[in-house]
């Protein structure tokens, strides 16, 4: 009896390290330093060695791909629900790369240290499957450059909170917008606006439509200048230059319109059309002889 139970288990090993061997997995981020909030997007890498099609669904109940995120205790980090995993089908030999943004899944709010792996179920196995390497990141709450509450259109008592975040990550100065829900403080939305020059302040303000308008130095001679409404959808982007009469400016005028002045908008089509004229004019004719 003993020894047909150690078989079994044999077989139950082999079966798992096959099982384990027909997968090649890896996980990477997008970045190791994010600012609280902001997606954090991980690609996961599968290879399929089973020498046969294989296709990736939950069944219901159990995902075919987990993530496990850890804080700087070893804590697991608290999923925000159940998440479903789209169907994926892999011929043999075939590899695939698929993105995933945690902070939609898990709740990554709060500043600190963490790290993630994942595990991707082979077809019809509960138990077998393929873990990736484990990687670090870092969460920052971002230095507070500006803030501002504001009222949300057409919902009464609602409001949202503005912010504008500075942010030293890889070693380049950057500028992120947040939208704060009033009531909760939950966050709405975190994103990166740019890498910012600090060699003159950004401009912040709101204009009558409870819209935010921030302007920054990006490059030595542009400026980007950002309106966002208060769900965190930027509603328009626009690249200025340095007018005739100093740098750009975010003026707001006696009817609640905001408007930059003293620039020259950026067209980028229209200066690679010239760009590419002036090459074109420097083409040397063929030589013959």
């Amino acid at each position: 009896m003993m020894i047909r139970s150690f078989c079994t288990l044999i077989l139950a090993f082999a079966f798992t390290g096959g099982a384990h061997a027909q997968l090649s997995t890896s996980l990477r981020l997008n970045k190791k330093q994010y600012v609280a909030g902001e997606p954090v997007i991980a690609v996961v890498t599968i290879t399929n060695h089973a020498g046969q099609p294989l296709t990736f669904a939950s069944d219901g109940r159990t995902q075919w791909l987990d993530f496990m995120i850890r804080d700087r205790l070893g804590e697991p980090v608290t999923p925000k629900g159940r998440t479903m995993f789209g169907k994926v089908t892999l011929r043999a030999g075939e590899t695939l790369a698929r993105d995933f943004d945690l902070s939609q899944s898990y709740q990554l709010g709060d500043a600190g240290n963490f790290s993630v792996s994942a595990m991707v179920h082979i077809p019809g196995s509960k138990v077998s499957g393929s873990s990736t390497n484990r990687v670090l990141f870092n969460q920052s709450p971002g230095v507070p450059y500006w803030s501002q509450t504001v009222g949300i259109p057409g919902k009464s008592g609602q409001t949202r909170e503005f912010r504008v975040l500075n942010f030293s990550g890889d070693e380049k100065a950057q500028i992120y917008a947040q939208i704060i829900d009033g009531r909760t403080g939950q966050n709405i939305r975190t994103f990166l606006m740019g890498d910012v020059l600090m060699l003159r302040r950004p401009l912040a303000t709101v204009d009558r439509q409870q819209r935010m308008h921030v302007m920054f130095l990006a490059t030595p001679t542009m400026w980007v200048h950002y309106q966002v409404n208060t769900d965190g959808k930027v509603v328009e982007r626009q690249i200025h230059q340095r007018g005739s009469e100093g740098d750009p400016q975010l003026l707001t005028f006696a009817d609640g319109t905001v408007r930059v002045s003293n620039s020259v908008q950026y067209d980028p089509k229209a200066a690679a059309e010239a760009k590419a004229k002036i090459r074109k004019s420097s083409d040397r004719p063929a030589v013959t002889y």
